[in-house]
């Protein structure tokens, strides 16, 4: 499912930052961050059932990023993977409007946002109404319903990233600490989303442990005032142990 917290110019250090939880079953293979070897150009994890990947750069400063949308009354399951979109937009030659191509292809895919561009230009597109939304200056949320949907988790993770900016803060641990909080919304503010209300409080919280399904991996994506592009990532068990993490840089200043 994934859920991502954008702040776009709203930190004295990073003119973007994005921090994300790729929200998966435990049981489905998947691959760390790393640069591919037959496209070296992408950084992104790997999705080795479906293909694809939730989040990802390029060395041309693209970025993309993946969150389903909840709403299992219209899924059908052999859709292709909602993860080529994100490989695809990251790939050498994506088409040059990417938007126009996602609106044709909308009903090709179940549910989705897909938030695309580059640090100094991004844009979320939702396929579920159809709308291209570009992000101005601020802070946003976006978890499994459209961009502007206040639920508790987006709401509280906004705070937390708000907070983080207005203090200046640089220390990574910090945003590594708002995508493991596991506070579950009280049961009046859950959305109705079509689950069952046991899967509506699991999924309430930023970050889901649970034996079957819960949070694989937290990602960190900051560029600083230099065009200095850092990726963090830790990827975590059912129990919700750390068990590996990934750190890579980037100078994107070649590529604006």
């Amino acid at each position: 499912m994934c859920i991502l917290f954008v702040a776009v110019r709203q930190h004295p250090e990073y003119p973007l930052l994005i921090a994300a939880n790729r929200d998966e079953f435990h049981n489905r293979p998947t691959q760390a961050s790393a640069f591919w070897p037959e496209q070296p150009q992408i950084l992104a994890g790997r999705d080795l059932q479906g293909g694809g990947t939730w989040m990802g750069v390029n060395r041309q400063g693209r970025i993309a990023a993946l969150t389903n949308i909840r709403a299992p009354a219209t899924f059908v399951a052999d859709k292709p993977s909602r993860g080529h979109l994100v490989s695809h937009y990251l790939a050498d030659t994506p088409p040059a409007d990417y938007a126009q191509w996602l609106a044709q292809h909308r009903n090709d895919y179940n549910g989705y946002n897909l938030l695309f561009g580059d640090w100094q230009s991004l844009a979320v597109y939702n396929n579920h109404s159809n709308a291209l939304t570009s992000l101005e200056p601020g802070i946003y949320g976006l978890s499994n319903a459209d961009l502007h949907s206040p639920w508790p988790k987006t709401s509280q993770g906004v705070a937390a990233l708000t907070a983080y900016c207005q203090r200046g803060d640089t220390d990574i641990e910090t945003l590594f600490s708002l995508l493991r909080n596991d506070t579950q919304a009280e049961d009046a503010a859950l959305p109705d989303t079509g689950v069952p209300k046991d899967w509506e409080k699991r999924l309430s919280s930023i970050f889901i442990c649970s034996e079957e399904y819960g949070t694989r991996t937290s990602t960190l994506l900051l560029i600083n005032r230099h065009h200095q592009l850092s990726w963090y990532e830790r990827s975590f068990l059912p129990s919700g142990a750390v068990y590996n993490n990934v750190s890579q840089h980037l100078q994107i200043s070649d590529y604006l």
